[in-house]
């Protein structure tokens, strides 16, 4: 004879309780992961859609990379992707000027349907991805704050006002907390900001812009602290994060609450009065992994930044890259009109 389960001899009322709670649990329409963060539920894949925040994918900077975003919306299905994200080279300061051949394809694509929104990432020095030295940096940063480029910059600006990109964001200076780029701040933090605000300064100049300025450093402490480098809420209109999923190792919900992670990330944008942003993130270290991904994409449905742009070459990507396809089908189910 088979022995009946323990909860089968409980008392009655100790029962419905019990089944009660299982009914609540059941109809909640999310689950909680630790910490009491929010992860959604209710597709076929496990993720909610991810309606009103403004997303995209980067898929290249030239033309190419531009007819790439309708490829990756048919992929998906559906309407989302209204960002268009791109970068200006940062070998030398005609290309940080922006050429007519890079913002041509852009400023077509944004006209083609009210409501898009054009990102730009903008090098603060030349030679950006040079390897220059701490002291090569430190003399850069402060002929920047004396003026020395304040010419360039007028020439952006006036570039892309020409063509119809005058209210683009503008990420300025971008991972500026790190050692992988030229515009770094740790050398000199008292200039990097002294410097961005000159550079502000004179893009507000020009006139016909409404352009927004995006501070966005890499997720975690890096070489700096990267709230040493702010360089002020009058010269700042988003405070965005870069956030890709490393080290190896590191879970989700431990990128949330390392030391000047995602939470640090929000509090400080919150306590500046400022809108959050995540012009880079995807997957990285820990290879296809969907949680990261349900993670992230919880994290904007929460926290509703201006904006959110997938960075989508390998390894990091789950449309070009096709070494991710767990993680490539939460993403359609979030952003798209498919499972």
């Amino acid at each position: 004879m088979s022995r009946l389960p323990t909860w089968f001899t409980w008392p009655r009322a100790a029962l419905t309780v019990l089944l009660a709670a299982v009914v609540v649990l059941l109809l909640l329409p999310d689950r909680l992961v630790p910490g009491g963060r929010p992860t959604g539920t209710g597709t076929e894949s496990g993720q909610q859609p991810l309606p009103g925040v403004p997303s995209g994918f980067f898929t290249g900077s030239d033309e190419a990379g531009v007819r790439r975003i309708a490829q990756v919306q048919a992929w998906l299905g559906g309407d989302s992707l209204t960002v268009g994200h791109t970068y200006l080279p940062g070998d030398r300061w005609s290309n940080i000027e922006g050429h007519p051949a890079l913002f041509g394809p852009w400023a077509r694509w944004k006209a083609e349907r009210p409501g898009r929104l054009f990102v730009l990432n903008v090098p603060m020095l030349d030679r950006n991805e040079a390897g220059l030295s701490d002291a090569e940096v430190r003399a850069g940063l402060r002929r920047g704050a004396d003026g020395a480029y304040d010419g360039h910059f007028r020439i952006l600006g006036e570039r892309l006002v020409g063509h119809g990109l005058g209210d683009a964001v503008l990420v300025l200076g971008w991972e500026m907390n790190g050692t992988t780029y030229g515009h770094r701040c740790g050398p000199d933090p008292t200039a990097w900001k002294a410097y961005w605000r000159r550079v502000v300064g004179v893009l507000r100049g020009v006139p016909g812009q409404r352009f927004r300025f995006d501070f966005t450093p890499s997720r975690g402490l890096d070489a700096i602290p990267w709230p040493h480098c702010y360089p002020g809420d009058d010269v700042v209109d988003v405070i965005g994060m870069d956030a890709y999923d490393q080290p190896a190792g590191l879970s989700f919900e431990e990128q949330v609450d390392e030391e000047y992670g995602l939470e640090h990330h929000v509090r400080f944008a919150a306590a500046h009065g400022k809108p959050v942003s995540y012009p880079e993130w995807g997957l990285f270290r820990n290879g296809d992994n969907p949680a990261y991904v349900r993670g992230m994409l919880d994290w904007f449905a929460t926290h509703r930044p201006v904006y959110q742009t997938v960075t989508d070459y390998c390894p990091h990507g789950v449309w070009e890259c096709a070494d991710n396809p767990e993680s490539a089908r939460i993403v359609r189910a979030a952003l798209g009109d498919r499972p």
